[in-house]
């Protein structure tokens, strides 16, 4: 009878095991979600070829008002991308890097839902009518966040193992790069990329919370990276504007032009984005 007993309770609790294994069968083992918007489809959508490129040569009249927004993502995919009140947020904070800058009049934060609704530079040229642009900054992104076990996950095959333990490795990789357009002749101006690589180790069962949180993170983080080289991008397309007519011309609102012309506002608008550029370093800070 006791035998008998025994093997029972033994049998009960090898069921119990397995049912706290096939909870966490889903969860467990490598993960793998990724979404991102597309610069090239935006603009040439249903395989358009792109065009050859224009002789015209870009007028920018200063002080311009540039527009600022996402690119939108139309992919289907069941991961999680950001907010739009958090890609308001990046680029409001973007905004305030460039808004002090002495050729820029106003940055204007799109939400990418104006842009959804028409793809292609005609697009964008009713943007730029409705929002009175001449120069729009686009931001396109690619995240991939990754979760995997570590050696200590055996321990999840208890549920409180997977309450307790850190045995899953979360990943997140994030792209953004930022494309400046004169939307008049449809050329490109100059373009900033920004990286940032988020890691980190939870809990089977905080997983899911750890990765969104870091997916948030790491958005911010390569932003940060980004803004500092599109000032850095910024600081050489001044320079190849002087050295180069043919690059684009600088046209004042007076109606004057030709280029950076002065070697003294050269230095002071060399000087405005180093400046910048330290106090960017120097508060970076992320969304919260």
């Amino acid at each position: 009878m006791k035998s008998a007993c025994s093997f029972l309770l033994a049998g009960l609790l090898l069921v119990c095991l397995s049912s706290c294994s096939s909870f966490w069968a889903g969860y467990a083992g490598e993960t793998r979600q990724g979404v991102s918007s597309s610069l090239v489809d935006y603009l040439y959508p249903d395989g358009e070829e792109l065009p050859k490129p224009e002789d015209s040569i870009p007028q920018l009249q200063v002080p311009m008002r540039v527009g600022l927004a996402f690119v939108p993502s139309y992919q289907a995919s069941d991961s999680p991308g950001l907010s739009e009140a958090d890609k308001i947020a990046l680029l409001e904070k973007v905004r305030g890097v460039f808004i002090d800058q002495d050729f820029i009049a106003d940055i204007v934060v799109i939400p990418d839902t104006y842009l959804r609704s028409s793809r292609g530079f005609q697009g964008l040229e009713q943007v730029s009518r409705l929002y009175q642009l001449s120069v729009i900054a686009l931001v396109s992104y690619d995240q991939v966040a990754t979760s995997s076990d570590t050696s200590a996950a055996f321990l999840y095959w208890t549920i409180v193992g997977a309450y307790t333990i850190e045995g899953t490795k979360n990943e997140v990789r994030t792209f953004v790069d930022t494309a400046i357009f004169d939307i008049p002749s449809r050329r490109l101006l100059f373009r900033a990329p920004g990286i940032h690589i988020e890691s980190n180790t939870s809990t089977l069962a905080e997983a899911s919370s750890e990765v969104l949180e870091s997916r948030r993170k790491s958005y911010a983080l390569a932003m940060d990276d980004m803004t500092t080289n599109l000032l850095a991008e910024l600081d050489r397309f001044r320079v190849r504007i002087k050295e180069d007519p043919a690059v684009a011309q600088v046209v004042r609102a007076d109606g004057s032009g030709g280029g950076l012309i002065s070697p003294c506002m050269l230095l002071a608008l060399l000087f405005g984005v180093r400046f910048r550029l330290r106090k960017h370093r120097h508060c970076a800070t992320t969304i919260a």
